[in-house]
């Protein structure tokens, strides 16, 4: 057989085994989803900050997507680290500027809020967001009037971490457990016990058949990732 026939003939060989371990890696992934009984929302607010490279690492590592509600005042000042929360697969939300009690503005000052994170967001490289979280969850027709008008769709919490409030990371673990399909939990870019509690997180998560998912701007509930 000459050099180049068998040559040809590896390449072929080549091919077949590429062929037979694509369809394994097709074969698998139905059964890797079938394992998703269902989806919750963690997000993460007040980021982008120097805490947020271990954040998005400990969130890669144990295989979790999540929703970072950014404030503009930081995406302005930290706007390598909102490409890396893109780039990490995560998806990113507007959380206002300056994080106000937006329900003691008027209008033009919500407006102001809104418009600007938008614009500090796509200027680091965020993308346009679709999410907004006001700060404090207060809202009012207000504020929900100037967020529909920038195309956002307001998303509050089903389950409370207390994070920002000094929770342990067992509490944060805790609190997580509580998450049922569509459920979406609040929870902070800072705080060190959050950044803990990841790996336990995505344990807790999967032993109840439930998936870190998006949350849909059309429903504001947690879903598979499109």
């Amino acid at each position: 057989m000459s050099r180049k026939s068998r040559f040809r003939r590896g390449l072929a060989a080549a091919a077949v085994a590429a062929a037979g371990a694509a369809a394994l890696t097709v074969a698998a992934a139905p059964a890797q989803a079938a394992t998703c009984n269902g989806y919750v929302g963690l997000t993460f607010d007040d980021g982008p900050s120097g805490n947020t490279p271990a954040l998005l690492n400990a969130l890669r590592q144990n295989g979790l997507r999540a929703t970072m509600f950014n404030e503009g005042q930081y995406a302005a000042a930290y706007p390598a680290q909102v490409a890396a929360q893109v780039s990490a697969g995560m998806w990113v939300g507007n959380h206002t500027y300056t994080h106000p009690h937006l329900t003691q503005l008027s209008q033009a000052q919500v407006d102001s809020e809104i418009s600007r994170t938008q614009q500090a967001i796509a200027n680091a490289g965020g993308g346009t967001p679709r999410l907004f979280r006001p700060p404090y969850g207060e809202t009012n027709s207000t504020v929900q009037s100037v967020a529909a008008r920038y195309g956002l769709t307001q998303i509050i919490w089903d389950v409370d971490s207390q994070d920002w409030n000094g929770a342990s990371t067992d509490a944060i673990v805790q609190a997580n457990a509580r998450l049922t399909n569509g459920q979406i939990i609040l929870m902070h870019d800072w705080p060190a016990n959050t950044v803990a509690a990841i790996p336990r997180i995505a344990q807790t998560l999967a032993s109840k058949g439930l998936c870190a998912g998006m949350i849909s701007p059309q429903t504001g509930r947690a879903v598979a990732p499109g």
